[in-house]
């Protein structure tokens, strides 16, 4: 199966995904780790891509298809992906569309986390992301500890681009441009709409549940 998970930024659409990868036998594609990885690389096209991501914008839909398209044509993914994040407007859902008949592959579920601003906010300003493993924390929602983490704190990180300024403008650029593809997906009969406002354990059991039911 193939998931999407909408929802703006913090949300907690890869504390999810995390969850569903280990429960599922999936992969996680998030076009920011995508965009961060080409980063990191400091090639011409990351170069362009940091300048972009610090002024709290988003990547050209032309760059963020391209990249899908390397994961979609990958035999070892076939049909065993969880998009974190995309498609983020009505041009890359029509990409993605296009992508998916290209390689024999459809889309299962939407699922759709509704979180209000202000949670937004604190969720992201209290994001801690594991350079090493790669898991993502919450100093004020769920910390790193013993029990669920185990490298050494000194890898956890906050990214560049977590300030409330750009948080914000992330936000608007999302009810501007993402919110149209919800209507979309619950036309095409996909989309689940969840409650992003309760705490983790119960949201996943929630998604569990759906996805457990397409299975059947």
């Amino acid at each position: 199966m193939n998931i999407i998970l909408i929802g703006p930024p913090g949300a907690g659409k890869g504390t999810q995904g995390d969850n569903l990868v280990k429960d599922f036998d999936l992969f996680k594609i998030s076009t920011g780790e995508l965009l961060r990885k080409e980063v990191e690389k400091q090639s011409d096209l990351g170069i362009e891509i940091k300048h972009i991501i610090e002024q709290g914008l988003l990547a050209s839909d032309k760059i963020i298809n391209n990249l899908i398209e390397l994961v979609l044509s990958n035999n070892n993914y076939s049909n065993r992906l969880i998009f974190d994040g995309y498609p983020r407007n009505l041009s890359q859902v029509k990409s993605l569309s296009k992508l998916m008949k290209k390689y024999n592959q459809k889309i299962s579920c939407v699922f759709n986390l509704k979180v209000d601003r202000n949670t937004i906010v604190k969720r992201i300003l209290g994001r801690q992301v594991c350079s090493r493993c790669g898991l993502t924390f919450n100093e004020f929602f769920n910390p790193s500890n013993t029990d669920n983490h185990v490298c050494d704190l000194k890898f956890l990180q906050k990214r560049s681009d977590d300030n409330e300024e750009t948080i914000l403008k992330r936000f608007e650029t999302y009810l501007k441009d993402t919110l149209p593809i919800i209507n979309y997906y619950r036309d095409q009969r996909l989309l689940e709409e969840i409650d992003g406002m309760s705490n983790i354990a119960t949201i996943y059991a929630k998604i569990r549940s759906i996805i457990s039911s397409l299975e059947t």
